[in-house]
């Protein structure tokens, strides 16, 4: 079974957010794999399927973004299933740019309160991320957490969005050949 944890928080307030941005992905890929649609099972949306063979699980943690690391109750203790193979988190990422993304097999969570608590429930930093660019505020005086918890600009939006298909391709890569091939072919310097 591969995972894909999408990290988020739930409610109309949040659902537009930057912070939101692998939710979207998330939904992208749901469609283009012809899942059907998320469904609340206990504390997180899951929809899940199979796709060129594998059994694939893509969930929505419902408990907010500090608290991601809850959605893997039950995967855990899974027999076969490895998190430094077969999860990867979807992730807002505030050093890279709208349209942006970057696979990485492991590492710190960089700050980043939804990392630290799925980094906190494997009690590892190894499995993959997947981190999505939205962008970081011009203006060094603008709160970082108000920033990600807003509305991207609209072009800001139309840029991540128009990378989602590339992004597909990458998830596609990960799920066929692994992190380190997807690293090679997708990321960008």
């Amino acid at each position: 079974m591969k995972l894909l944890i999408a990290l988020g928080n739930p409610g109309e307030r949040y659902r537009d957010t930057r912070h939101n941005a692998g939710w979207w992905l998330a939904d992208h890929l749901v469609n283009r794999w012809s899942f059907g649609r998320f469904r609340r099972r206990g504390r997180v949306a899951e929809s899940a399927g199979r796709h060129e063979g594998r059994d694939i699980a893509v969930l929505k943690p419902l408990t907010f973004m500090n608290r991601s690391g809850q959605a893997l109750r039950g995967f855990r203790e899974l027999p076969g299933w490895e998190p430094d193979t077969d999860l990867l988190v979807l992730v807002d990422d505030l050093a890279l740019e709208p349209g942006r993304f970057r696979l990485r097999g492991s590492g710190s969570a960089g700050g980043h309160n939804g990392l630290l608590s799925i980094e906190g429930a494997l009690r590892s930093q190894q499995y993959a991320r997947f981190r999505i660019g939205v962008g970081a505020p011009a203006d060094r005086d603008v709160d970082r957490a108000d920033w990600v918890l807003s509305a991207p600009r609209p072009d800001q939006e139309e840029g991540i969005l128009a990378g989602f298909d590339l992004m597909s391709e990458a998830v596609e890569c990960w799920l066929s050949e692994g992190v380190e091939t997807a690293m090679n072919r997708f990321n960008r310097s």
